[in-house]
């Protein structure tokens, strides 16, 4: 165990204190890690529309907290007992805090269900920090080739994307439409491109068509200027749909737009309900799913495809200083913030 003079008696972080707050600086004591955990320093973390839990308390979430969980650092220290995890390793972290190992979903192996779940930056401090401390089974190994500004999102914009998108009954040459082309749009735009599949990027603003297609859409619907469900259908409609932009009367309309069999996969967190009718389900066999981003395992297997596929995450970046100017501008990015440290 290093000494005490290694490391500073505290650190600076960023934390909600109150309902409806905004983010505080605050100085957080150093503590070395417990048995199963690892600190890190942090060298990036995204911001999500989903921290705005801390604030708005859609779900419990205890305060004061550190927000955070898309995470990227270097590990600073480590329990005695740690078998993963070694001082010096670039790693990440993501919306899954660890599992609780016991309960029937982890005895299942499905650990991303626990009925117990850790959720970093929401049951437990997160990435608006200098420093982090991480469930080691939580953890990811991340290249130390990858900027980890650009990383950061890819666990959990990223996962949130690839890995529902890898499960789905699809096969190349088929086609799937993304809605939006915002933080997780653009990268499922990529991801879907990336794999094969014939990709239709769907948005209300004419400007993007030029990027959707730099990103590697086939074609660009204008929901401003033309019908997208009647669009869609024109093609034979679609075989997955992934509505990443949170918006239910036009996600819920997308429905109409599927092939046989097709699916609707809801991936924005949207407050409002959805009216999806039941015939338009029975006639075509349709589906709608949601999907809880990954585990660590899925996480690395999202770096390493977006890493050989150079699918990169298009992000602004705020030092630690501005945390809540970058949590105020994730509401109106176009992509990603990512503060850094």
């Amino acid at each position: 165990m290093p000494s005490l003079v290694d490391f500073p008696s505290t650190y600076t972080a960023y934390a909600f204190l109150e309902p409806g707050g905004k983010l505080q600086k605050i100085d957080v004591p150093w503590k070395f890690p417990e048995s199963g955990e690892i600190v890190v320093k942090v060298l990036a973390c995204g911001v999500c529309g989903t921290d705005e839990t801390c604030t708005s308390q859609v779900m419990p979430v205890p305060l004061p907290r550190v927000p955070g969980h898309e995470i990227v650092g270097d590990v600073v220290a480590v329990s005695s007992d740690e078998k993963l995890w070694k001082v010096g390793q670039r790693v990440g972290a993501g919306w899954h805090g660890g599992h609780c190992w016991s309960c029937n979903r982890c005895r299942a192996g499905d650990y991303m269900t626990c009925e117990n779940q850790s959720v970093n930056g929401v049951n437990r401090d997160g990435g608006y920090a200098e420093y982090v401390t991480l469930r080691s089974e939580a953890v990811v190994k991340v290249p130390e080739d990858m900027d980890p500004a650009e990383a950061a999102p890819l666990l959990c914009a990223g996962i949130s994307t690839f890995n529902p998108l890898r499960h789905m009954p699809v096969t190349s040459p088929d086609y799937v439409a993304i809605q939006g082309i915002g933080g997780l749009g653009h990268l499922a735009i990529q991801f879907a491109s990336a794999m094969g599949f014939r990709t239709i990027a769907l948005s209300s603003d004419g400007s993007k068509e030029q990027l959707a297609r730099s990103l590697g859409a086939d074609d660009f619907i204008d929901g401003s200027r033309i019908d997208q469900v009647q669009a869609l259908q024109k093609f034979g409609g679609m075989k997955i749909i992934m509505a990443t932009a949170p918006n239910a009367r036009i996600t819920e309309n997308l429905i109409h737009a599927l092939a046989v069999n097709g699916t609707l996969l809801v991936l924005a967190v949207e407050p409002q309900p959805m009216k999806i009718p039941p015939l338009a389900l029975l006639v075509k066999r349709l589906s709608v799913r949601g999907w809880p981003a990954g585990s660590p395992k899925d996480m690395e297997d999202c770096l390493a495809f977006a890493r050989a596929k150079n699918i990169k995450c298009l992000v602004e970046k705020f030092p630690l200083h501005k945390a809540e100017e970058a949590f105020d501008h994730c509401k109106t990015a176009r992509f990603r913030a990512v503060i850094v440290p």
